[in-house]
């Protein structure tokens, strides 16, 4: 067991889970999980920039095997996690509901919904009592064209409410933030051509959520 505080990022290399972590550095050693390896190198320089530590972890969500290894790695290492701040998520492509495709669809459900109710399995322990587990809530499902995305992301809230109320008394504590608009290549899948100068940009997101998302 360590003193050191722990921070788990999933999604870590780009967008707002690339600034979260960066802006968690000086306070917690970042677990940095994303799949591509680039993005992650650039993460670590960041969050080295920042007087942090980082270990990268470039791994696959849905591969059940990598998660084991990488929630028994962190128990090995540091006996716990203090923080999980998970912003992976699959943007399946614009559809109406009744041309969505089947692989669009079980690639949704992979990463929205089986791999956070697996996750959630193997962080819960590790985050114990005095934990923090942090989600980005949306408000598109039951949108047009949004079929996919939203009925996945609808699941993986549902989820995430259910564990929130089993955990009230126990812990760890989970709660939902809510993201402005930002010029993420998420964002850009579902509104491409946007005026993107309007838009927050992820750096300035993470500093307004920050201390919401380290609330006692």
């Amino acid at each position: 067991m360590t003193d050191q505080k722990i921070a788990l990022v999933t999604g870590a290399s780009r967008g707002l889970g690339a600034a979260l972590a960066t802006a968690l550095a000086p306070t917690h050693h970042i677990v940095a999980v994303a799949r591509t390896v680039g993005a992650l190198e650039e993460l670590d320089d960041a969050v080295r920039a920042a007087g942090g530590q980082a270990t990268l972890a470039p791994m696959d969500i849905c591969v059940d095997a990598a998660m084991q290894q990488l929630c028994r790695g962190i128990h090995d290492r540091w006996g716990k996690l203090d923080l999980w701040v998970h912003t992976a998520i699959h943007a399946a492509p614009l559809a109406p509901a009744g041309h969505i495709g089947p692989k669009d669809l079980q690639n949704s459900i992979d990463v929205n919904v089986t791999a956070v109710a697996r996750l959630i399995g193997y962080v819960n322990p590790l985050l114990g009592a005095q934990g923090h587990a942090v989600f980005c809530d949306d408000t598109r499902a039951g949108q047009k064209f949004f079929g996919t995305y939203g009925a996945t992301k609808a699941a993986q809230l549902a989820l995430v409410h259910s564990w929130a109320a089993e955990t009230v008394k126990t812990g760890p504590q989970v709660r939902l933030i809510a993201p402005a608009p930002m010029p993420t290549a998420l964002r850009a899948r579902f509104y491409p051509g946007e005026d993107r100068s309007a838009l927050t940009q992820p750096a300035a997101e993470a500093a307004r959520l920050l201390p919401e998302i380290l609330a006692p």
